[in-house]
């Protein structure tokens, strides 16, 4: 496998710097139970990880869960180990239970309870997890501007708004003199390239570091899901939408270039996507704890121009 050290990379105009694979954080206390959590932790931190995604409403989906689990058991993995100065943490708020939506009240009532769960005195990246119109932007913006101002959060950060949305922000953000979002989180991979269009060129507008969530396609990209297998997972039904002559085009792409390299196909579709205009890191996820290490190698391993081109092609 052609390999090369892994710099840190900054998050658009802010001073954080991050390794280039972000660790997602949804499945801590769902799929992964706290042992398993606490292990995947430890291996990432140990492997030159820093950047650990969560938000305050993973996992209320799950059936005696209230929203919170991920970010509590991450305060307590810290509170362990003493490793807080290891990690960059970035939560998320709108979709926990009790603090759903972005008025400014809930922005702030929110932002306290993710720090008392994560036990820190402050948040590194704190997104907008959902755009909500109910509210007036400007109210928002300054919102968050504010926490910033209070020392509660270091940096300012949105997930799932449009093009138009983030104009938007940015000319409150202008007229007001409010600190501006630094990073964008849209759904972006191999085979879900919509990004591509305005989203991408408002990250390059805006100088916003992209950070893309279901880099995996739901473990389609991993392959394990190839000639009509069984989609059984519940976090992975999501992959069978990919099971067509298109999806079957990228598996073969993959399984080309992770052939010349001898690497897994989750590694080379998530360098694939580390290689892309924006991209500071994809988010990636592990439940087990033996799946971390291909995650891991897809921030060092280096695909040639024209391996890159051939993936890019086959998901035309």
């Amino acid at each position: 496998m052609t390999t090369s050290s892994s710099p840190l990379v900054p998050i658009g105009r802010s001073d954080l710097r991050v390794f280039p694979l972000a660790l997602g954080g949804n499945v801590f206390g769902w799929t992964s139970d706290r042992d398993a959590s606490f292990a995947i932790l430890d291996a990432f931190t140990d492997g030159g990880g820093n950047l650990v995604d969560t938000a305050d409403g993973y996992s209320h989906w799950v059936p005696g869960h209230t929203g919170g689990e991920s970010e509590t058991l991450i305060g307590e993995w810290i509170a362990r180990t003493g490793r807080r100065d290891d990690l960059v943490i970035a939560t998320k708020v709108s979709t926990h239970p009790k603090f759903a939506g972005l008025a400014p009240e809930n922005i702030r009532a929110a932002a306290d309870a993710s720090l008392a769960r994560l036990g820190t005195d402050v948040i590194d990246v704190y997104y907008a997890h959902f755009d909500d119109e109910s509210v007036p932007l400007e109210d928002t913006v300054a919102a968050f501007s504010g926490l910033v101002d209070a020392g509660k959060i270091r940096t300012i950060a949105v997930s799932n708004y449009s093009a138009d949305r983030i104009d938007e922000w940015m000319a409150v953000t202008e007229a007001n003199g409010f600190h501006a979002p630094v990073a964008l989180q849209p759904h972006y991979n191999l085979v879900e390239r919509e990004f591509e269009g305005e989203l991408r060129e408002r990250a390059e507008r805006h100088e916003l570091g992209v950070f893309p969530y279901f880099a995996l396609a739901k473990g389609f990209l991993t392959g394990k899901y190839r000639g009509g297998a069984v989609v059984d997972s519940p976090r992975a039904g999501g992959a069978a939408e990919y099971l067509d002559a298109r999806g079957d085009a990228v598996i073969e792409a993959l399984d080309a270039v992770a052939e010349a390299h001898g690497a897994s196909l989750a590694t080379v579709a998530l360098a694939w996507l580390r290689e892309q205009p924006t991209v500071v890191a994809p988010i990636a996820s592990a439940s087990r704890l033996e799946q971390l290490p291909d995650l891991l190698a897809s921030a060092t391993i280096e695909l040639t121009p024209a391996e890159l081109d051939s993936l890019t092609a086959a998901s035309a």
